[in-house]
């Protein structure tokens, strides 16, 4: 974690954090750039406080081009009751504003990934400095941590909540309970690719409660999925004790992903055909994906393999593809 010598984050509310009602504003970031000397970034907040009680933290745009939470998030922020709170809910519906604004997985003004940038710097880049101001002033009074994610432009997933298999069982335990309240179609005990960086690990060092979500993907958002996050939030919110009523539970099944072995990607670059859809059963040795050479016919596509045996979670998005893009991910059927 940062050094608690590190200057005072640059952004600066234009509401009150601990004010009693409905509160919407801005975290107010200076940015001078050639179209504006003294300008800054706006990113939207909404604070909902009634009295004492958990505080959660819910949030969305991580990466700019995914869009089922802030569509359920910005819908939350204008709806939501506070005669039916106890306690506070924190909304932010766009972390990473400037990608958001340009739909876009990372940030036009850097090309930073919010979500490989924790715990940040109060003197870095613009994602950076976002990042920061979650880690040393919005994340320390939270309870539980909801933050919404899909598969932007290049993924699309079956949609599912998750939590990750953590050290500390009981912190687990709560996080799997609270997934399990989220009740997505699909549940995921997760397992990272590269952990460092990510908004999650640093939420989970905290010792806070963590749900995120993959819901979807493609550029865009479904019917089917913006009511998965809208019920699966207030779920949330009335499994921490923060908003009245009952949790609207949905069939869930569950879903591991036990290795590295859960993933498969290109090795070659062309174009994609997709031999198995979203949801469908996989075996260890079927081929789940053909790119085809694009340069000239004549040549045999190149077959993906599954590595495992289970179900697949999720697939790459677009037609084309290039090395190192990730192709599919099976998960296993608890």
């Amino acid at each position: 974690m940062q050094s608690d010598k590190l200057r005072p984050s640059p952004i600066v509310p234009t509401i009150d954090l601990d004010k009693q009602g409905v509160q919407h504003g801005f975290l107010r970031l200076p940015y001078s750039r050639d179209d504006s000397a003294w300008g800054s970034v706006m990113i939207p907040i909404a604070v909902v406080r009634n009295g004492t009680g958990p505080t959660a933290l819910l949030t969305g745009g991580n990466h700019g081009d995914e869009y089922e939470g802030p569509i359920a998030l910005f819908d939350l922020a204008r709806t939501l009751d506070p005669g039916n709170v106890s306690g506070t809910v924190i909304i932010v519906p766009a972390m990473n504003y400037p990608a958001f604004r340009a739909g876009t997985r990372t940030s036009p003004i850097d090309k930073g990934n919010m979500n490989r940038s924790y715990p940040g710097r109060p003197d870095g880049t613009v994602t950076e400095k976002i990042a920061d101001y979650f880690t040393r002033e919005l994340l320390p009074r939270a309870d539980v941590v909801l933050d919404f994610h899909s598969g932007g432009k290049t993924l699309d997933f079956v949609p599912f909540a998750a939590a990750h298999i953590l050290p500390n069982k009981v912190q687990e335990a709560k996080g799997f309970d609270a997934v399990r309240a989220f009740s997505a179609p699909w549940s995921m005990r997760m397992l990272e690719i590269d952990a460092v960086g990510m908004y999650d690990t640093t939420v989970e060092e905290l010792g806070k409660v963590f749900v995120t979500t993959e819901l979807g993907g493609g550029g865009t958002a479904r019917a089917e999925t913006v009511a998965i996050a809208k019920r699966g939030a207030m779920n949330v919110l009335r499994h921490a004790g923060i908003v009245g009523g009952r949790i609207e539970h949905r069939e869930t099944r569950w879903l591991d992903m036990p290795s590295g072995d859960c993933f498969s990607f290109a090795e070659d670059e062309g174009m994609i055909e997709t031999m198995i859809d979203l949801g469908q059963s996989v075996a260890e040795g079927q081929v789940i994906a053909r790119i085809h050479p694009i340069g000239r016919t004549g040549i045999a596509p190149v077959e993906i393999p599954a590595r495992m045996n289970g179900l697949l979670a999720a697939r790459h998005f677009p037609g084309l593809v290039k090395p190192g893009d990730c192709v599919a991910v099976v998960g296993t059927v608890d």
